[in-house]
């Protein structure tokens, strides 16, 4: 009887601890297991600032609207902060009306993460398009 409950209670928390399995990939951040999301280089370039990198890959064809993990380029560079990316994204094309998969705009990642310079360059962009039209 006592080696039946045993098993039983062994069984039982395997099965519990198998409900939180996942098949993502985690990695280890400040002692606490993130879940690691794939997001392509060119917007990993963008994320670090690393405009010569950005420069390069759009020289080489990246598209400047392709969207990494549900994200645009522009909102990968409106929410780190990163200007003078965001300026040559814009100069190569990116929409910064386009809605990422949640249905937030570059601008929007710009405010939710206090990237105020950011902020007023898509501002300032849409801005001066409105005024050619």
């Amino acid at each position: 009887m006592k080696k039946s409950i045993i098993i039983s209670a062994i069984a039982l928390s395997f099965s519990i601890g198998g409900a939180h399995a996942t098949t993502e990939p985690l990695h280890l951040k400040n002692n606490r297991v993130e879940a690691y999301f794939k997001v392509n280089s060119f917007c990993v370039s963008i994320a670090l600032g690393d405009y010569e990198t950005v420069k390069k890959l759009i020289d080489r064809g990246a598209n400047v609207n392709a969207k990494s993990h549900g994200m645009t380029p522009a909102m990968y560079a409106a929410k780190y902060n990163r200007v003078e990316i965001l300026q040559l994204l814009i100069e190569n094309g990116a929409k910064l009306k386009t809605k990422c998969d949640k249905g937030k705009t570059a601008s929007e990642y710009a405010e939710l993460h206090g990237a105020h310079d950011t902020k007023a360059v898509i501002e300032e962009h849409l801005e001066s398009k409105k005024r050619k039209k």
